[in-house]
């Protein structure tokens, strides 16, 4: 039966580079893949593009293309990466330039758009889904509303002969799922085959994840060479069943613990994982090992898929300005609470206006509060104090203030940081299909 190697060469925007090089050269893969979008960066993105038209990509992308292309190319490896972010048309212009300068002629680029349905939603009225409240009400703050697209328009790229295809706003899975539904000619329609489809696109998605990075915990679970960690591969056979493997003698492990843990990894209700190409049920889902580093996995399935998409919008929600500052020594947490009770009193006394505060002692308080602080108390903290203001000058005013706790404050106070930085918020709503229409864009060098 045929089969396609399918490599995953990031998990997010900033992800290491070299494994997605060994990918490449030594994974034997036809098709490299690299998922570089969470929620908020394409709203962060499309602030940079509208700062600069040019702009707008992901800023790792001619780094990432300088060190892939060359082997991709000479190995006749395709790349699928939704690394266009806000901007795929110049990100496209981008990979092209590279290229030309590495000397790599007839690569042919296509950019997928479309996802950008900022004005559509501007001139409606949809409900927010975590709120329930009108969009409109958010209409002078978006900075981006992104539909998700499905696999259709990557498919349609691969089919014309697109040997790079980059995105925007595309459901994860379907950067996986484009080039195994191309080349075995799967029916999109097949709900089931699309189901098992979603089931390996979730699995690479994160990359690394999946063969040990965010899975290590020393003593219970020990995780060999994280330093030089190798990404995953997928062996996709014609009736959608898979293995996930990796490059022998890269780092990392694939198991059915890693592979387990990953299948739950961002999961709602695992019967109904809504993507644009299917509704996905996890709940067959079997793994099976197939040998060192390698992990069978079948029994997805799919329901129709809905008729409305997924829209991101990001909106701009404030200020947070931030200081933070360490204590040492006996007595650290002791002096901790005393720079947090100046802090407080200073706000109060110098009438800054913050529409609500966090107080921190890290490594005592920070993430549990006070529930699960036991035992002796720490030799050294971390002071740090954050504000949420609606005004940049607000904003930096709480840092200053725990800045001057250096002279102003309990003994020995170091590393004193202060930071102010604008909001970007994510909500989402749902729109009709018909209100989202991809186009493609080709680019040959």
């Amino acid at each position: 039966m045929k089969t396609l190697r399918i490599g995953s060469g990031a998990g997010y925007s900033g992800d290491r580079i070299e494994p997605a090089v060994e990918l490449a050269e030594k994974g034997g893969i036809r098709y490299l893949v690299f998922e570089c979008l969470a929620e908020r960066t394409i709203a962060i993105a499309q602030q940079a593009r509208m700062k600069d038209p040019k702009a707008g990509f992901d800023p790792l992308l001619a780094a990432r293309m300088e060190a892939c292309l060359p082997v991709c190319r000479k190995n006749g490896v395709r790349i699928v990466t939704n690394m266009g972010a806000a901007n795929p048309a110049a990100g496209a212009e981008k990979i092209g330039e590279v290229a030309r300068r590495l000397g790599i002629g007839g690569l042919k680029i296509a950019a997928v758009t479309g996802d950008d349905v900022l004005e559509v939603i501007r001139a409606g009225d949809s409900r927010i889904e975590e709120t329930g409240e009108s969009s409109a009400a958010l209409r002078d703050r978006m900075v981006s509303a992104n539909a998700y697209l499905g696999a259709e328009c990557l498919v349609e790229a691969l089919r014309n002969g697109a040997d790079v295809v980059i995105t925007g706003r595309v459901a994860d899975p379907a950067l996986f799922t484009a080039p195994a539904i191309f080349e075995f000619g799967w029916d999109m329609s097949d709900w089931d085959r699309m189901g098992q489809a979603t089931v390996m696109g979730h699995l690479l998605e994160c990359a690394g994840q999946i063969t040990g990075g965010y899975f290590a915990d020393p003593g219970r679970k020990d995780v060999p060479g994280l330093a030089r960690l190798g990404f995953p591969i997928a062996e996709v056979r014609e009736d959608g069943v898979f293995v996930v493997t990796k490059v022998p003698g890269s780092g990392g492990m694939v198991t059915l613990a890693t592979c387990k843990e990953q299948l739950l990894y961002e999961i709602h209700d695992p019967s109904s994982y809504v993507t644009p190409d299917v509704v996905a049920d996890f709940t067959g889902v079997r793994m099976a090992p197939a040998g060192a580093d390698r992990v069978e996995v079948s029994g997805g399935k799919g329901k129709p898929r809905t008729e409305s998409l997924k829209v991101s919008i990001g909106c701009l929600d404030g200020w947070i300005g931030e200081g933070q500052i360490s204590y040492g020594g006996p007595g650290a947490v002791a002096r901790g609470k005393l720079a947090l009770e100046i802090v407080a009193e200073r706000l109060k006394l110098t009438g800054v206006q913050f529409d609500e505060i966090r107080c921190d002692l890290i490594g005592v308080d920070s993430l549990h509060r006070d529930r699960l602080s036991a035992g002796h108390d720490p030799y050294e903290v971390r002071v740090r104090v954050a504000g949420r203001t609606k005004s940049m000058a607000e904003a930096v005013r709480i840092g200053n203030e725990v800045e001057t706790l250096y002279t102003n404050g309990p003994a020995g106070g170091a590393g004193a940081w202060k930071a102010a930085r604008e909001v970007v918020a994510m909500v989402s709503t749902l729109i009709p299909r018909s209100l989202v229409n991809p186009s493609i864009r080709y680019e040959v060098t």
